[in-house]
């Protein structure tokens, strides 16, 4: 990061000088800012965080300690080091984040959506680093915490940033516009994620929309013309009374079924676990472009970072030569050779709209043998029995010779597909039987999908499996 003064930092959170008997001199730089003591750094800025698991102002004299040159707490605290007390430290990282952002003139990507989002983000910025300077989100760093920290990534030299912003509940993604201040916003499309907390695919709908609440008439909203809710847009910008923001943007379109929309695919040629190839028009022109990503879906995220190379005035030719070039964040969708077997690790995350788009893709495998080793959907409350087990036919649709589940809700995968007439089906309680299971199970020259919740913590099937 750029180098920030205490007095920056004063600015941008406000609070209040602990009485430490410490000088804090408004002119000292700010080399890092961090919310983990054992990074700081001599000149770095800590932020104690009270997480789940843990609690930062237990390590704020350690903090001090190693050379921190500020230190921002919700409490009280005397320390070798000068200390700020905040209301609430998250919300001064994301302040501090707001005003670092503010310091930048640069256009900026953010990328939302119930399915995708992470491929689709992990495309537009190879689209747009095939031309310039780019930052963007990694891991999974989409949150109140997580998108702080990739602002304050952002130096001199970058062109542009490709944003991520995922959320659970209403005034999350109003939240992360309103640090982040997009001029482009990208939603992949309205599936049933975090349905629970938001009580149906309209909620949802609302919720994603909060992306544009900063929007103005210079902003750009790119959406799914396919989607049912967000292909409805352009006729009516205006879905819900109190979302100003839609109408104040353009809104562009891209998809595969509606011709209408701005940018669109045809000749989609699927090569199982090699990838998918199209032929992109936009502009009355056609681009022809071949991903290594599995996966018919993916042509929809080729076309989200087409079109949003497009908005930034990038040459077709160069965003479709970034496109091509993609390389996915760790965990999502990966395509791993192990001990003679082919894995598709697909478990940081999971939706019923994702497993069912997995199970397509081990659909195409060469593979004979066809295992699907599936967990847990988790933060589908009410939806969650009937969304499993419609997931079943999903299975036994795809031709999957060997199912294996893991958790209660998992095991509605597994009895449907029993109903169905499915005879190698396995379901256990734990991740940990399934995957003794499976190590025992999958042979040499299988196709493995491993899926599932991040919670279920399938990092450990793959384990087993590369153990075997």
């Amino acid at each position: 990061m750029q180098k920030l003064t205490i007095s920056d930092v004063i600015s941008a959170v406000g609070g209040t000088p602990a009485v430490n008997g410490g000088y804090i001199n408004g002119d000292t730089k700010i080399t890092a800012v961090v919310t983990d003591s054992r990074e700081v750094t001599e000149d770095a800025l800590f932020i104690a965080i009270k997480g789940e698991n843990n609690d930062g102002h237990k390590y704020i004299d350690a903090a001090a300690k190693a050379g921190a040159a500020l230190i921002i707490s919700q409490e009280d605290k005397i320390a070798a080091a000068p200390v700020i007390t905040v209301d609430d430290t998250v919300r001064a990282y994301g302040d501090i984040a707001r005003y670092y952002k503010e310091m930048y003139d640069l256009p900026t990507v953010s990328v939302t959506g119930s399915v995708g989002k992470t491929t689709t983000k992990d495309m537009i910025y190879s689209a747009i680093a095939a031309d310039r300077c780019a930052v963007k989100t990694e891991k999974n760093y989409n949150n109140h915490l997580g998108v702080p920290l990739t602002v304050l990534t952002i130096e001199k030299e970058h062109k542009t940033a490709v944003i991520e912003m995922g959320m659970n509940h209403f005034g999350e993604i109003d939240y992360l516009a309103s640090i982040v201040k997009p001029d482009i916003a990208v939603i992949t499309n309205i599936g049933m994620s975090h349905i629970a907390n938001l009580g149906s695919r309209e909620g949802i709908f609302k919720a994603k929309l909060e992306i544009t609440d900063y929007f103005d008439g210079h902003n750009t909203l790119i959406v799914n013309g396919d989607d049912k809710f967000l292909g409805t847009l352009k006729a009516d910008p205006a879905p819900y009374d109190d979302r100003p923001g839609t109408q104040k943007c353009r809104i562009v379109t891209y998809g595969v079924k509606n011709p209408d929309c701005d940018v669109t695919a045809h000749n989609v040629v699927g090569h199982g676990l090699d990838g998918v190839e199209c032929d992109i028009t936009a502009d009355g022109k056609d681009y022809h472009v071949y991903v290594d990503i599995p996966g018919v879906h993916n042509v929809y995220n080729a076309l989200a970072a087409f079109a949003a190379a497009r908005e930034l005035n990038i040459k077709p030719e160069t965003a479709i030569r970034g496109i091509e070039h993609t390389e996915l964040t760790e965990g999502r969708l990966e395509i791993a050779d192990v001990n003679g077997m082919r894995i598709i690790k697909d478990f940081y995350n999971a939706s019923p709209d994702s497993v069912k788009s997995a199970l397509s893709i081990l659909a195409c495998a060469d593979e004979k043998r066809k295992i699907a080793v599936l967990g847990d959907i988790l933060e589908m409350g009410g939806f969650a029995a009937d969304a499993h087990a419609a997931l079943g036919d999903e299975v036994v649709k795809n031709g999957v010779s060997m199912l294996i589940t893991a958790g209660e809700n998992a095991a509605r995968i597994a009895a449907r597909a029993k109903e169905l007439g499915m005879s190698e089906v396995y379901s256990f309680n734990t991740t940990d039987e399934a995957a003794e299971f499976a190590k025992a199970a999958v042979r040499p020259k299988d196709a493995v999908l491993i899926k599932a919740s991040h919670g279920m913590h399938f990092e450990k099937i793959f384990k087993a499996l590369s153990d075997k």
